[in-house]
This record gives C-alpha cells, sequence and structure tokens, in this order.
C-alpha cells in the first residue's frame, strides 16, 4: 500500500517548523510581553469542549461548522471554534464571587469548519485578552490601546483599528420594528456590505422614508472621528445617540493614550458573534484580506455561566497576522541560529563538557559528531539550509577550536584554553 498521502496534512491545516515557527514564536512573546506589562494574567482552557458552550444560544459559531465528536459516555464535544466562551466559563467557575474587574489572557488554536473557507486554514493560532468585570468607556480604551501597542510591538506599522457600536444598529431597529427574521438578514446585508441586498429588503417594508435612509446608509457609514457628528443628525432614536456618544468618549481617551491616529470608525460593523452588546473592532493591514484581530464587549455572555459581569476582549488572529508581516517583509530577529559544535569522534568526551559550559552561558548548542563519510563542507552546508550561524569544530588534537562564520564564510582558529577564556 502506497502510504504517501499521510505524509500530507487534511485541508484548513498544515505544518510550521524552522524558521516560519521562530519568527511566530517571536511574535508570540512580543504581543504576550505587552499583556502582561498591561497587567493580565494568563490562562489557559481545553482544546475541546462540550458542544454547549459554543451553542447558538451563546450567539458563537453555527453548529455545522464545528468539528464534533463524541466522548465515552455519549457527550458531544467541540474542537473550540472561539476562546471567548471558554473563558468566560472560567470566569464564572474560578472567579464567581469576584466583585472587582479581572484581567485574563491567552493563546490556543481554534478550529472552524467552514466550507467557505476554501483555500483558507481552519486551524488558527489566537492571542487574546479579557476584561471582565468593568463596564466602562475606560475598559473599552484600554483594550484598544494594548491591542494596537501589541501590533506595533510585533512589527506593524502601517495598520487600522476600526470600530463600530452594535446599539447603533439596534436603536434603528427599534424604531424599524422589524420581524426577527428580516432583522436578522438585515444584519448580515450589513455585515458584508452589501449595499444592493439592504436597499431592496428595505424596499419591502412599510417604514417611513427617513428610517429607510438611515438604515440604507449604515454600510456606508466609515470615516474618521467626524462622521459621528454627521450619525447624530440622522437619527434620534436615544440607544443609538447614546453609542454615538459612547465612541467618542472612546476615542477621547485613546487621545490620551496617544493613539488616536490609529483608529477609525464603521458604523456598520456588526460581527459575526450574536454575543456582541457593545462597542466591535477590527485590526487591518495590507497584505491580507482578514482582519489581523478582531475584539468586542459582551455583557450578557456570563450571565449565561451563572455570572453576571460586564466584559470586553479582543482576539489577535497569529496565522494572519504572520502571513501579513510576510508580505510586507517586516524582518523578524529570531533565536532560531544558535551553534553547532562539531567534534572529532576522538574527543568525546571534552566536546560534551564544552557543550555544557557553553549551555551554561546561554548559547545555544547543537552537539555533533562528525562522520568519516563527511566532511566539513558537508556540516557547513548543513548549517545554512538549516538557517544556524556557526561551527565551532572541535579537532582531533583537543588543543584547538575553529570558528566559522557560516553566514560570511570566515573562520578563525584559537586555542582551546583561548576559546574558554571568560569574555570581558
Amino acid at each position: 500500500m502506497n502510504n504517501q498521502y499521510l505524509l500530507h496534512t487534511p485541508e484548513g491545516v498544515r505544518d510550521i517548523y524552522g524558521a516560519e515557527y521562530a519568527r511566530k514564536e517571536t511574535v508570540q512573546k512580543r504581543i504576550a510581553q505587552v499583556m502582561k506589562l498591561y497587567g493580565y494574567r494568563n490562562i489557559q482552557t481545553p482544546m475541546f469542549e462540550f458542544f454547549d458552550i459554543f451553542s447558538k444560544e451563546r450567539g458563537s459559531v453555527e453548529s455545522r461548522k464545528l468539528f464534533k465528536f463524541f466522548d465515552r459516555e455519549g457527550n458531544t464535544l467541540v474542537l473550540r471554534p472561539d476562546i471567548t466562551p471558554s473563558i468566560a466559563r472560567c470566569a464564572a467557575k474560578y472567579y464567581m464571587d469576584e466583585n472587582m474587574p479581572v484581567r485574563l489572557s491567552y493563546c490556543g488554536d481554534t478550529f472552524i469548519n467552514d466550507f467557505r473557507y476554501q483555500g483558507r486554514l481552519k486551524e488558527n493560532t489566537q492571542m487574546g485578552a479579557e476584561l471582565i468585570g468593568d463596564q466602562t468607556s475606560d475598559a473599552d480604551a484600554e483594550m484598544l490601546a494594548m491591542l494596537i501597542d501589541s501590533l506595533i510591538e510585533a512589527g506593524l506599522s502601517e495598520f487600522q483599528v476600526e470600530i463600530g457600536h452594535i446599539d447603533f444598529f439596534n436603536g434603528l431597529m427599534e424604531e424599524a420594528g422589524l420581524k426577527e427574521e428580516d432583522r436578522k438578514e438585515l444584519r448580515d446585508l450589513i455585515e458584508e456590505k452589501n449595499y444592493f441586498g439592504v436597499e431592496e429588503l428595505l424596499s419591502k417594508q412599510d417604514l417611513p422614508e427617513t428610517l429607510k435612509e438611515s438604515i440604507i446608509k449604515i454600510p456606508q457609514t466609515f470615516g474618521t472621528v467626524e462622521l459621528l457628528k454627521e450619525a447624530k443628525k440622522v437619527t434620534s432614536n436615544q440607544t443609538a445617540l447614546a453609542a454615538l456618544a459612547r465612541l467618542e468618549k472612546i476615542y477621547q481617551i485613546l487621545s490620551v493614550y496617544g493613539l488616536e491616529s490609529y483608529v477609525t470608525f464603521d458604523l456598520g460593523m456588526l460581527g459575526k458573534y450574536d454575543y456582541y452588546t457593545g462597542i466591535i473592532f477590527k485590526a487591518y493591514t495590507y497584505g491580507t484580506g482578514d482582519a489581523v484581530a478582531t475584539g468586542g464587549r459582551y455583557d450578557k455572555l456570563l450571565i449565561q455561566f451563572g455570572k453576571d459581569a460586564a466584559s470586553i476582549g479582543f482576539a489577535v488572529n497569529l496565522d494572519a497576522l504572520m502571513s501579513a508581516m510576510e508580505r510586507q517583509k517586516i524582518e523578524v530577529d529570531t533565536d532560531i541560529m544558535g551553534t553547532i559544535l562539531l567534534y572529532d569522534r576522538t574527543q568525546k568526551e571534552l566536546a560534551i563538557r564544552l557543550a555544557g559550559i557553553l549551555r551554561g552561558q546561554k548559547t545555544p548548542i547543537q552537539l555533533m559528531k562528525q562522520y568519516r563519510e563527511k566532511s566539513l563542507e558537508d556540516y557547513i552546508a548543513l548549517a545554512k539550509r538549516s538557517d544556524i550561524g556557526g561551527i565551532f569544530y572541535l579537532d582531533e588534537t583537543g588543543q584547538c577550536v575553529q570558528i566559522i562564520n557560516v553566514l560570511d564564510g570566515s573562520t578563525n582558529q584559537v586555542s582551546l584554553d583561548a576559546f574558554m577564556k571568560p569574555k570581558a
């Protein structure tokens, strides 16, 4: 039987290794450091959970898009498509009696089985943060500031965070009084920026022309902070006006952070998850058609697990971010290079001791015995294709170390005593 197919991964997943993995790991560490500096503490949730954690009632991913399987008791389990409901479950379990804000951060893979994802990954690494127990605009601004700082620290310089508010749409829907199915369809059309679909749906509704016009304009209502003032002119609904006021306040706070230049507003942004209750935001950069980060406020999610607490969070799609950075040719310095300590077979004991000393000095070392049939040039070629920067060659005398710089081809031979002399 030909087992060549076993060397390939299923559709929607892939292997990441070598220099690519090193770059991803470096960016992950950078973002994690930003979250740590903001006072967020890591939490790890299971890769799979009970199906009900992500049920439709919770406003998460549709059932047909979940990877499902069963445990031995017959319970339906799913690979998590979204980490926020898992964090909500944990917060309700471990912080039920806490009445002060809780700051949590995480990193993990998510899985979405969507037929529309042809050519795109179904497994993605997410890094995110959740601020639980704070309903203020200060919490909204902190989350946005931390996201912006995370993307800057990752290496991006040209990106924009678009911010919306679900209650602007909700307020106009209060006035319109549409049926639930029409409201849901309209929401989907607006989120997809389907102007003609919105216009066609509203043409069938018996609504005041001014209200129709206001709703039709939603998908086109995006731009700088000035558009919030213009949006106030198209409605008198108090829910919608309160949403606009909240966005203005967040902008003012971000100005104090000195980060207001990174944000724009999009009142047609409604989010793909139904659990959003307030602001929604997405970060975009060139080099990818997808958002590199998404987030929003979900004040009614934790109550489904028994804890009544306002919450806001975001998640960075690390794979989309890395793809964008690669296309933008943004260099990511890594510590992957390291060094090979190559030794003649007669110098095994000395080489092992020497490797231990070098590792104690925080020098990454690959210890290799030279095979008789392999030349020094073979090991130099190995280093080049493995992104290894140098070779320390311990010859058969055990008295000298040849230092080979793989990057520029230079060599230098020093005595073992001089090699081991502490650097000043």
